[in-house]
């Protein structure tokens, strides 16, 4: 249980020095005047925040990386809406933020029951995708990584499933104005529809960019809308619905 709370600073996150007041408060003011750059500093130069609050909830079956992961959507929220006016340090507004994402992703995570073998079947997945990843120079297929575990293709995407998504493909989602819609539903046409399966579908999921992969799930796994994942990203809602619909396209053609 110690050694949970005394995880050290990853290489990634230690390598980024610490900036100072001065240095944050005007790349704030850079950044929210459409400095991408500076906004994407201000970012990994505070990882250590996110990783400091991410020793909190170690030991509850998620993996830190995640957890971090998580964190840092919490410390762009903090970026993109601390007020230049507060009479705080921004580590005093962001940790907060940090805490509250961590939180709210347990706490919408917390109806998945997962069972201990379960997640010592992820855990393995996850270290033969990596092993795989390095060998093949790309991220492998999930048939790739089922042929190399000796199990079912759907086996792979139903313990990723129960770790990483709360919701299913084929489960409702809903569009601001409320009308329930399934991926499958946005996905399908006359010509396609019942030619493809759930395990395929995930693996096309799996080889899109980071970007893309990152809407997807917080679109169709997460019910976040538009507005919700542009604010995230640091885009517009119109940028973010653009992209969607070029992803769902290119998810089509590709299961022609």
């Amino acid at each position: 249980m110690d050694q949970a709370k005394e995880r050290p600073v990853p290489h990634h996150v230690d390598e980024y020095e610490k900036l100072s007041d001065e240095e944050v408060r005007e790349l704030l003011e850079r950044s929210h005047n459409g400095d991408a750059e500076a906004r994407e500093r201000l970012i990994v130069h505070n990882q250590r925040l996110v990783w400091a609050v991410v020793q909190r909830f170690l030991g509850r079956g998620y993996e830190a990386e995640d957890l971090f992961q998580i964190g840092c959507i919490g410390l762009m929220k903090a970026v993109d809406k601390f007020d230049l006016s507060y009479d705080v340090k921004f580590s005093t507004y962001a940790v907060p933020m940090i805490i509250g994402e961590i939180q709210r992703f347990l706490r919408d995570d917390s109806t998945v029951k997962v069972s201990r073998s379960l997640k010592e079947t992820a855990k393995q997945i996850r270290h033969v995708r990596d092993r795989l990843a390095k060998e093949l120079g790309r991220q492998p297929h999930i048939t790739e990584i089922a042929e190399a575990m000796g199990m079912e293709p759907s086996e792979i995407v139903f313990a990723q499933e129960a770790l990483r998504a709360p919701a299913s493909i084929h489960e409702t989602v809903y569009e601001n104005d409320g009308d329930p819609i399934y991926l499958m539903d946005q996905i399908a046409d006359e010509e396609t529809e019942g030619k493809f399966d759930k395990v395929e579908l995930h693996e096309i999921i799996g080889r899109l960019p980071e970007r893309e992969r990152f809407i997807v799930y917080m679109r169709f796994f997460r019910d976040k809308t538009q507005s919700d994942v542009a604010r995230v990203l640091g885009i517009s809602q119109v940028q973010v619905s653009r992209l969607e619909k070029r992803i769902l396209q290119q998810i089509r053609q590709e299961l022609e």
